[in-house]
């Protein structure tokens, strides 16, 4: 795949202030949000704005912190230096040092020792594609000890300008914190995606990442967990659908460095018409690390003769004492399972789709709510749209 001629820098970093009004009135009236009272927050990036929208009196009498990230930098200097690019380096490659130069907003959430959020954040992030703009977004979450929270991110792009955009999440488990990351990926075709998300855990810490890959342009997304500390965790289930003539890989790595870390990756992806699709799931345990456990499953499910899709397990092992596995493939639909289906009165297509939710339904259970479960299988349903039953 010639990367290099993806769009990514010929574009405008900056937009009129004036436009920012009307894109959180978009995001407020025309997106599918979570119910208030199944959140304890919500915070939205529209464009180069933010908006809080509410964070629950408790979290703010406990010190968690909900914010724009420049804004961060100048009230918390010392929180933010501490943690900014630790997960991730700016100077990593061209995109990261692009990213870095040129970002132009983001968020930051901390949650304090032994503070536990028992209900979602909500964040919205809203691309402006109604004119040239680049999205070069940066998420920084910190769990500090013992602590726990969910973030739920929803991305939806408005407009139909040709635009790129470079996500960066970097999420920070101190010891013993646990942190549930989901993300709902929908920006539009016109918009070439770079997204990075890389988890750095201490001792006993977990980070778990539940995405669904739903982007309509082409998309690079990498998801990276540094399992540092000993006896820490990390769950990373994707899902994916490719369409049309779309072009998506998803590289998926955890690095087991502390003794006594698990790590499971779990890939599942569908692919129609003419589009390419391949995941790469990579599991290296280091020396020294042992007791490790490094698990993955990559398939992808082919609805189209003229699309592509290549699933890639990779192991490195670099100690003895440690556990590690993986499956991988690429296929059509089951016919039997598709056959016991229909002759249970069900028609070739209701049978089929039945099977695609089943396929990429890991990903949708984890959702935290039932309306946030919905919104993720309208947007499916919106990906199938292409697919040919003839």
């Amino acid at each position: 795949m010639s990367y290099p001629t993806w769009e990514l820098f010929s574009q405008v970093i900056a937009s009129p202030k004036a436009s920012a009004n009307d894109l959180v009135s978009t995001y407020k009236n025309n997106l599918k949000l979570s119910d208030d009272q199944q959140l304890s927050a919500r915070i939205a990036h529209c464009g180069n704005t933010t908006d809080v929208d509410f964070v629950l009196a408790d979290l703010m009498e406990q010190g968690v912190i909900i914010q724009d990230l420049f804004t961060a930098m100048n009230e918390f200097p010392e929180l933010v230096d501490a943690h900014l690019f630790s997960a991730i380096s700016a100077t990593e490659d061209k995109v990261a040092a692009y990213h870095t130069a040129f970002m132009n907003g983001g968020l930051f959430i901390y949650i304090p020792k032994n503070v536990e959020v028992n209900l979602p954040i909500e964040a919205v992030l809203l691309q402006d594609s109604r004119q040239e703009l680049a999205f070069n977004k940066h998420i920084l979450i910190v769990a500090d000890t013992n602590s726990h929270v969910e973030y739920l991110e929803k991305s939806n792009t408005i407009g139909d300008k040709s635009n790129s955009a470079t996500l960066f999440v970097e999420v920070i488990a101190l010891n013993g914190a646990s942190v549930k990351y989901v993300s709902m990926d929908s920006l539009g075709a016109n918009t070439t995606s770079f997204i990075r998300r890389y988890g750095l855990t201490q001792p006993d810490a977990n980070i778990s990442w539940a995405v669904a890959a739903m982007n309509n342009g082409d998309t690079i997304l990498d998801t990276y967990t540094v399992l540092d500390g000993n006896g820490s965790s990390s769950n990373v289930d994707v899902i994916s659908i490719s369409n049309q003539s779309q072009t998506q890989t998803i590289n998926t790595k955890v690095l087991n460095v502390g003794k006594n870390t698990t790590a499971n990756i779990f890939q599942h992806g569908v692919i129609l018409d003419q589009a390419r699709l391949t995941f790469n799931g990579i599991g290296h345990i280091v020396k020294n690390a042992k007791g490790a456990d490094a698990q993955q499953e990559s398939r992808v499910m082919m609805l189209s003769d003229d699309a592509r899709a290549d699933t890639n397990p990779i192991l490195y092992i670099d100690e003895f004492e440690v556990t590690a596995g993986h499956a991988a493939s690429v296929g059509q639909v089951d016919e039997e399972q598709l056959y016991y289906l229909m002759s249970r009165g069900l028609k070739h297509e209701e049978a089929e789709y039945l099977l695609i939710r089943g396929f990429l339904g890991q990903v949708i259970q984890t959702m935290p709510s039932n309306k946030v479960r919905q919104q993720m299988v309208e947007i499916i349903d919106e990906k199938l749209k292409t697919l040919n039953h003839d």
